[in-house]
Formats: structure tokens, C-alpha cells, sequence
């Protein structure tokens, strides 16, 4: 089944829903908020006077974040203009995602969020409208020469597809595994990063068609920091469902052929791709490195946290990502076993090793 079909976060507002189920991802737009902050300013200066600024959230997903986001965006415009005396702008917003996604999560906050504009914006901002916009960001989504400013964050490590070995027709990519380990050979890292590459590629090829002259892009996604690193959640899902395929509780052969459509590249091959592909200009490339169970540890004193507690955690937000994916492929019976069972294997791994996720931040302008 094509990609773009099945793959969303986890819909609703019930305990494993990725509403309920965010909070690290809203901790790396809260550490990428200085890099967001200085480029929507280089967007301004870069810009004749706007009284309408269009803005777009790539890979809105469900749930508070993408608000958060924009309610960012939009102080900072309006800060900026106010210092200029360019008086209130208006805004655009468009919210992207995938034909799946749960958009009607994030229709309900509206109403509060709009009421939240109108009593502090006095000067500053104006009128505010929302849009959804349906579609695969890996192609076009908007006209020629029509956004200021894109933001997308934890959606560029998304593949359009899982990779495939061209040189392998039929057979498995990486039999046993869901993604690539550290055991994996060259052939499994090539057909991943040149998944990515092509990926990226048309991905900003899109957006500089559909930004403004001096258009500027900020995106976060998960990475990694060398060549060979792979320590990822997702690798853990592979151990998992390998000791379930051991005891009979799911088909060697399904597992054999599954591959998760994503990729977390190094700060050097992002580079790459966007220097190869020559449509911007990067401006900040940063990495950020986050524990993941940060949110927990910034709640309660990381300290007295137990391993169990831990690995509860990390699995409720991981299930959030990945349970819509890994069900259309094993099947919803067993969800409850394997974030169970992946709970238990993360909080042994917490108690042996540091967990980080390499996050990659990159500004860049058309």
C-alpha cells in the first residue's frame, strides 16, 4: 500500500494519541526557537513591506504543536512590524500534511486560539486565517511564488517510501531488521540515504518553485551525528518484532519485507543534498542533542525515575508515531504486546547506556 496512504501519527485525544503523546516534539521546536525567531527576521529584512504574510507548516500532524508554532511565527512578524511602523499584518496560515492526517484534532484548538489572538494582539497582529492543506510534500502543495515562509518540523526523516535494492528485485532489503543497524551492510545504507537524497531533492525543489523571491525554510528533523551511528527507537521496534517472529507470534516473511520509511542523515549529508540541489542558500545548520525521555526528566527530577518508568514513557510517544504504521502491517491485535514488550527492552537499554536522539536544525533561504 503507497506510503502517503497509511502513514500519519496517531489520531484522537485518547492516552496513546499523538495529541496526548507530543511533548518531545514540542521540546525541540521550544530549543529550535532562536533559529526559528532569527529567520523569520532575515524573512522580513529580506522582503519589501507585506500586509499579508503567507505561512506554511509542513507536517502539521495533529494536536497543539503546529499551533504553537504559529503563534510563534506570528509574534515575531508582528513584534518586528510594530518596530518598523509598518503597522498589523495579516496572515495565511496553511497547515500540511497527509490525506490521513487527524486535521480536525487541531480544528477544534482554533476557536481558543483565535480567541487567545484577539485578546492580546492589540496593534500588533491582524486578522488570522487557517487553512488545511492535504497533500504529499514531496511534490507541489501551492502556486508559483506564493509563501513567505515554510516551517516543518520531525517530518523530513520521512521517506516517501520505504528504500528498495535495485540490484535485489524480490528479494529482502534487510531481512530480520525494520531499519538499519549497526550490523547492516553497505547495501542497506545506500538504498536508504539514496531515498533520501531523491526525497529531498524534489522536496526543495517544490518549495523554492512555491516561495517568494527571499523565501526563507526552517526545518527540524531527527539525524544523526556519524556515519555508522545507529541508535534509534526504531531499531529497538525491529529487536522486538525479530523475538515475536521467534515465538510464532508474527510471519518471518512479513518482517523479512518491512522496511520503516525513514532515515535520519548527518549534518554532512544534508549539506550535500541541499548544496547538489542548488535552489537555497543555508544559512544556520545546528544539531541539538535530547534524551529521549526528556520531557519526563524535565518534569520530575530524572534521578528518582526508575528504568520502568522511563520506558513507559518513551513507548506511550513512540506508539503515537508508530502504532497507525505497524498495524496496517502486523495487524492491531498485537500493539499492546509489542509497546509492552518494546517498554521493557527500552528501559533495560536506559539502564546500560545514554539514550539521544541527534536532532538537525536548517535554515535556509531561496
Amino acid at each position: 500500500m503507497a506510503t502517503e496512504r497509511v502513514l500519519h501519527m496517531k489520531g484522537g485525544a485518547g492516552e496513546t494519541s499523538y495529541s496526548k503523546s507530543s511533548l518531545l516534539q514540542r521540546k525541540v521546536i521550544l530549543k529550535a526557537k532562536h533559529v526559528l525567531e532569527e529567520s523569520v527576521k532575515r524573512m522580513m529584512s529580506n522582503t519589501t513591506y507585506e500586509s499579508c504574510w503567507k505561512i506554511a507548516e509542513i507536517g502539521c500532524s495533529s494536536g497543539s504543536n503546529a499551533i504553537m508554532v504559529v503563534s510563534d511565527i506570528m509574534n515575531i512578524i508582528g513584534n518586528t512590524s510594530l518596530n518598523l511602523n509598518h503597522g498589523s499584518p495579516v496572515f495565511q496560515i496553511y497547515l500540511n500534511d497527509l490525506f490521513g492526517n487527524d486535521f480536525n484534532t487541531i480544528f477544534k484548538l482554533l476557536p481558543d486560539f483565535y480567541q487567545s489572538i484577539s485578546q492580546r494582539k492589540g496593534d500588533k497582529v491582524g486578522a488570522c486565517f487557517i487553512h488545511a492543506t492535504p497533500g504529499n510534500f514531496y511534490g507541489r502543495l501551492f502556486p508559483n511564488n506564493y509563501i513567505h515562509f515554510f516551517h516543518s518540523s520531525y517530518s523530513l526523516h520521512w521517506l516517501s517510501q520505504a528504500p528498495k535494492d535495485s540490484t535485489s528485485i524480490g528479494k529482502p532489503l534487510n531481512k530480520g531488521n525494520t531499519y538499519i543497524t549497526s550490523t547492516s551492510p553497505p547495501s542497506v545504507y545506500q538504498a536508504y540515504f539514496e531515498q533520501f537524497e531523491r526525497d529531498l531533492k524534489l522536496f526543495l525543489k517544490s518549495r523554492s518553485e512555491e516561495l517568494m523571491s527571499g523565501g526563507i525554510m526552517v526545518l527540524t528533523f531527527i539525524g544523526r551525528e556519524k556515519a555508522r551511528e545507529i541508535k534509534s527507537p526504531w531499531v529497538v521496534i525491529g529487536m522486538v518484532l525479530n523475538d515475536m517472529v521467534q515465538e510464532g507470534l508474527i510471519e518471518e516473511a512479513k518482517l523479512d519485507f518491512f522496511d520503516l520509511p525513514l532515515y535520519g542523515p548527518t549534518a554532512e549529508e544534508v549539506r550535500q543534498v541541499i548544496d547538489a540541489e542548488g535552489s537555497f542558500k543555508i544559512e544556520t545548520l545546528k544539531i541539538i542533542k535530547m534524551s529521549w525521555d526528556a520531557n519526563l526528566q524535565e518534569d520530575v527530577d530524572g534521578s528518582f525515575l526508575d528504568s520502568i518508568t522511563r520506558g513507559e514513557f518513551i513507548a506511550k510517544y513512540i506508539r503515537a508515531v508508530f502504532e497507525p504504521l505497524l498495524a496496517v502491517e502486523f495487524g492491531e491485535d498485537i500493539m499492546d504486546e509489542l509497546f509492552s514488550r518494546f517498554a521493557k527492552l527500552v528501559a533495560e537499554l536506559t539502564e546500560l547506556e545514554t539514550l539521544e536522539y541527534t536532532n538537525l536544525i536548517v535554515s535556509m533561504t531561496k
